[in-house]
């Protein structure tokens, strides 16, 4: 079930009454190229995602599942039904495709938010950031390789995974994914958010700044339950 990530990402930033001009610039893309995404005409690198789920106040885990609420309306999207059972059919996987060929399959959860299962692609010559730069989110990330060669980057560390290679690692720390062979890669990943964490400071999501700290992780919940939060508190001041 192909999920339209740029129709969801122009919602939410309407809701929360955001220019598509001051997104582009806060995030470090072109208006134009924001443009494109939304309108369904390019897909956004890995990287690029993350700094706008991050720039807009949202989940990852919401937006794949189709539960961003608006800001003012209280709006809430579909892709919610058939996700909750204990069987997912291929077929009802909501999938987001990224850019040069990077593609995100959400598998049965049982509607719980412990953990973002996904089926992830990688095609040849793919990678995580198109722009070759290493990216850090709020999580831990499990995953096994079923198919194909993948070379993971973590700082200054190179690793080449093979089929029935596993990896596990804190996503606070500077990585990227590549696909530098003729084949396909393909894999199951678990992101968990870190339960231990103390801060709720979600800054570091998306591309790593150069310099910037690495902050404690937050489990889906925990980061839509800090939403929350702010907007009560913002309403009390009102």
């Amino acid at each position: 079930m192909q999920f339209d990530i740029g129709d969801e990402l122009r919602r939410v930033r309407l809701s929360r009454k955001l220019s598509l001009r001051s997104v582009a610039s806060a995030i470090g893309v072109s208006a134009s190229l924001l443009s494109q995404v939304e309108t369904g005409k390019t897909q956004p690198s890995v990287s690029t995602l993350y700094t706008l789920v991050n720039h807009l106040g949202i989940s990852l885990d919401g937006l794949m599942k189709g539960r961003v609420q608006g800001q003012d309306s209280g709006e809430i999207s579909g892709y919610e039904d058939g996700h909750h059972g204990i069987v997912q059919r291929r077929s009802e996987n909501p999938t987001i495709e990224m850019e040069n060929g990077v593609v995100w399959e959400r598998l049965a959860d049982g509607g719980k938010d412990d953990a973002d299962p996904l089926m992830v692609t990688y095609e040849p010559g793919s990678s995580s950031s198109v722009e070759a730069k290493m990216m850090r989110h709020d999580a831990i990330e499990y995953g096994v390789i079923i198919e194909g060669t993948l070379t993971l980057r973590i700082e200054s560390d190179v690793h080449e995974l093979y089929p029935g290679d596993s990896f596990s690692f804190d996503a606070n720390r500077l990585h990227m994914y590549e696909n530098n062979s003729a084949k396909a890669a393909r894999g199951i990943w678990f992101v968990i958010g870190n339960k231990n964490a103390d801060s709720q400071n979600l800054s570091n999501l998306g591309p790593a700044k150069a310099g910037g700290p690495s902050l404690p992780a937050k489990s889906a919940v925990e980061v839509l339950n800090v939403m929350g939060d702010a907007k009560a508190r913002k309403l009390r001041k009102q």
